[in-house]
């Protein structure tokens, strides 16, 4: 490791904890996961020489106070994390990307500080950098205001079938 990539690590772990102490009414949220299995991603788009179907595994959420955010995550893996905001589409992995890091503590750390504000729907991918780089993860978001997770459109569909199907018992009990 030289000396540059010595002292820009250090900066920016001194960035998150001062992040991290000075959000003294700070949310945090944390996720666990596992990248086993899942739809990958080219991470080699990117970064280069990285791998082009790499697992991945994201959250997309909502804060409910702009503010400054960490994220740090650790895995079984060489990971790296990627910040989107608005939608993310697996096959352009650069478009609406906002942050990403790798190898923030050590290869299987890695993480970033990013302004966020309400309103807006964010997703933060977790990934290794390799093809055969996947598993168990921790995502800690920390800020001044709390992380909701938006459900996808599935939780939606199967909240809406369950709905209708009370309804229709409903009506069948109403008409005996």
């Amino acid at each position: 490791m030289n000396i540059t990539s010595l002292l820009r690590n250090a900066l920016t772990i001194c960035a998150l904890f001062a992040g991290l102490m000075h959000t003294a009414k700070a949310d945090f949220h944390i996720e666990r996961g596992d990248t086993t299995g899942l739809a990958t991603l080219d991470v080699g788009a990117i970064y280069i020489d990285a791998g082009n179907a790499v697992p991945y595994d994201q959250l997309t959420f909502t804060v409910n106070a702009g503010g400054t955010y960490q994220f740090l995550a650790m895995a079984d893996f060489d990971s790296a994390i990627f910040l989107y905001a608005g939608e993310f589409d697996a096959a352009s992995p650069t478009t609406n990307l906002v942050r990403h890091n790798n190898d923030i503590f050590s290869p299987d750390t890695s993480g970033f500080v990013s302004n966020l504000f309400p309103g807006l729907s964010y997703t933060v991918v977790v990934t290794g950098l390799e093809d055969d780089e996947f598993g168990k993860y921790s995502l800690t978001i920390g800020g001044p205001g709390s992380v909701a997770p938006v459900p996808e459109p599935s939780t939606w569909m199967m909240l809406a079938l369950g709905l209708a199907a009370v309804a229709h018992a409903r009506q069948r009990a109403a008409r005996r």
